[in-house]
């Protein structure tokens, strides 16, 4: 949901989430810290009391604490302190009657505070025991005192200090999240503005576009860009493909139409049927041009993989002469096919191939002129590349003339051809990942399509 979801919640939550984790952290450790600050300073608290409650006995002669003692021992350390008093030889003093005791004896120096925790009328406290020489009257000794604290209390004032610091951290973050939320709304505006001006544009307009982003929406803005570029190269090339076709099956169209009317005002058997024999011949020339019209736009189209198959590029071969080979022979031309014995494997769409291979068939055919006596297809599988080769001993095409005879609608000199045999072969040969070139020769012309064997 997420990832699929809001960029601004994606956002909000992906820069929270660990500061949420962090407050965690510093939470924890700000209750560990205030327990131990809390241990800290009410100890600190019971020390001072101790050594306040022993100079005041020592002061008194044994006497019980006085009033202001008691008041100020109680404000200072944060709520109630017990305490026990023995003079020299353990002798009861003032204080509590039974103090709690230590279930661990100290191994310290008697005269060290001596810090433990007890239980006291089934409370937990926390106790400090201390001994100092003291006189009392004309008695030297030492003294004890034992002053004691409810746990509660200092928990009480730990858990007050988490608090605050909680409610501190929650409206902290609070705030944080509401600034996030906002800031990545402003960050963000440059991305609705660019969407606002996108919405603005007509369907026809694929100008490039020119407004400044940030630097991290420029990178979305050059592939916006670059896909207008390839969707306007597109439309354009199929603007001036419709309207090439439309001036190449005018003419075929106009002729079929004429030869059709000549047909009916044939006045002889004779006339007639010489008639008709132009008609069939126009026919099929406007049928060879859609064709090979539609093929070109074919192979316009992305090559998807289930089209690819591995094929004997031998069987191609075979099937593409067998079905020229009929009408070059009955047009009295020698046709010669030579192939290697071994499998040619390639990857490819045989129906492409075949094309390919026609074309350059019917290519030698129609512009060999009236020299040509002799087409040749040779085919040669050794290496990372196969090569076919067509040759004939016709008009001739030189390697300067390749720019205009592989263009669409582009011819050498006038033929009954339409210009688009060489130009489908080159693209047959560019979608499978090949080449196809004039080669230079003494007479006549040979043209070699170069494809990637499959190994």
């Amino acid at each position: 949901m997420i990832k699929h979801g809001s960029l601004r919640l994606r956002l909000f939550i992906l820069i929270l989430t660990p500061l949420v984790l962090l407050a965690v952290l510093l939470g924890l450790w700000r209750f560990m810290i205030a327990q131990k600050t809390a241990q800290e300073l009410f100890d600190d608290s019971l020390l001072s009391a101790g050594l306040a409650i022993s100079r005041d006995v020592a002061i008194s002669g044994g006497d019980a604490l006085s009033p202001t003692t008691r008041s100020l021992i109680r404000d200072a350390s944060g709520g109630e302190i017990f305490y026990h008093v023995t003079g020299p030889g353990g002798i009861y003093v003032t204080g509590y009657a039974y103090p709690p005791a230590s279930s661990t004896p100290s191994i310290q120096d008697a005269y060290e505070p001596f810090f433990f925790e007890a239980l006291y009328r089934e409370e937990p406290v926390r106790v400090l025991k201390m001994t100092e020489r003291v006189t009392l009257e004309n008695l030297i000794g030492d003294a004890t005192v034992t002053v004691w604290q409810r746990m509660a209390d200092r928990n009480a004032f730990a858990n007050e200090l988490s608090i605050r610091a909680g409610i501190l951290m929650g409206i902290l973050l609070a705030t944080l999240a509401f600034v996030v939320w906002f800031g990545v709304a402003r960050g963000l505006r440059p991305l609705l503005d660019l969407q606002d001006a996108i919405d603005l544009r007509s369907p026809d307009d694929l100008s490039e576009i020119k407004r400044p982003v940030p630097v991290e929406v420029q990178g979305v803005v050059k592939t916006l860009n670059r896909l207008f570029g390839q969707v306007e190269n597109s439309i354009n090339a199929h603007q001036v493909f419709i309207s090439e076709a439309a001036h190449q099956l005018r003419n075929p169209a106009a002729a079929v139409q004429s030869m059709a009317e000549a047909l009916q005002d044939a006045k002889t058997d004779g006339d007639r049927e010489k008639r008709i024999s132009e008609l069939v011949a126009a026919a099929k020339n406007s049928a060879t041009v859609a064709e090979q019209l539609l093929s070109l736009e074919r192979l316009r189209q992305p090559t998807h993989q289930d089209q690819m198959a591995e094929i004997d590029f031998r069987s191609v071969v075979e099937e593409a002469c067998t079905e020229m080979g009929v009408h070059i022979l009955a047009k009295g031309i020698e046709f010669d096919v030579t192939m290697p014995e071994t499998t040619v494997m390639v990857s490819g769409d045989r129906v492409f191939l075949i094309e390919a291979l026609k074309n350059l068939l019917d290519n030698a055919v129609k512009h060999g002129g009236t020299k040509l006596s002799r087409i040749s297809v040779e085919m040669d599988g050794e290496g990372e590349y196969l090569n076919l080769t067509v040759a004939d001993d016709g008009a001739g095409l030189s390697p300067e003339q390749s720019e205009a005879a592989f263009s669409r609608f582009s011819q050498l000199e006038y033929s009954e051809g339409s210009g688009l045999g060489l130009s489908i072969v080159s693209a047959v040969a560019q979608r499978h990942g090949g080449t196809v070139s004039i080669n230079r020769v003494e007479r006549g012309a040979s043209v070699t399509l170069e494809l990637p064997i499959a190994h």
